[in-house]
């Protein structure tokens, strides 16, 4: 596709458009395995241009990663919002935000980037930016949805375990062995389904 093509999209539209296909490289590839290249590819526009609009492939994660935090605070306390007005507290609040974060891992783009950004906590531009975005999660699930520090804790380790097996694929075994399945089922209770069609869809 020819720049001046390109250029015709809005480029706050082109923007979400090359976040949206940085995303699902960065999750299969990895930030060492990803170029810029590759994003392009995937987006369907040149690479200089998306150089052009980012500067560097560290400056392109963390915008992904930026995106994919700001996604989650989003849905988190849009989720807290919904149980007050429902009255909902103590355990009954925490299984509803879980339900809210596996809503948003169904749409994708999520889980991938963020484990690989768990991964780079050594670097140190991506490693303060996915350890800052972890702490303003767990300040908006211990403060703002009212679960406390032992709350918020619980709830961060069961998402980190639905996140383990959504990119192990742990749902490929779903259907074949029973530990698998009960895994899952665990983790995920009455959404058990989203995981398989998000381990279906690529994340």
């Amino acid at each position: 596709m020819s720049e001046t093509k390109a250029e015709r999209i809005p480029a706050a539209e082109r923007r979400e458009q090359i976040l949206d296909a940085a995303a699902r490289v960065f999750g299969e590839r990895g930030y060492a395995g990803a170029t810029t290249d590759q994003v392009a590819q995937v987006a369907g526009i040149s690479q200089p241009y998306v150089v052009r609009m980012f500067g560097s492939k560290e400056k392109l994660f963390n915008e992904v990663l930026d995106r994919a935090g700001q996604r989650l605070e989003t849905q988190f306390r849009a989720a807290v919002a919904e149980a007050e007005q429902q009255g909902l507290s103590g355990k009954a609040r925490n299984e509803f935000l879980g339900l809210a974060y596996l809503d948003l891992v169904e749409e994708g783009g999520i889980v991938l980037p963020l484990m690989q950004a768990f991964l780079l906590g050594h670097d140190p531009a991506i490693g303060s930016n996915a350890r800052d975005g972890f702490i303003r999660m767990y300040r908006v699930l211990r403060d703002d949805a009212g679960l406390g520090a032992e709350g918020a804790n619980d709830f961060l380790a069961r998402g980190m375990l639905i996140n383990t097996l959504l990119t192990m694929r742990m749902a490929d075994l779903y259907d074949a062995n029973t530990d698998a399945r009960e895994l899952i089922d665990d983790a995920c209770g009455s959404k058990a389904t989203i995981m398989l069609d998000a381990t279906k869809a690529g994340l």
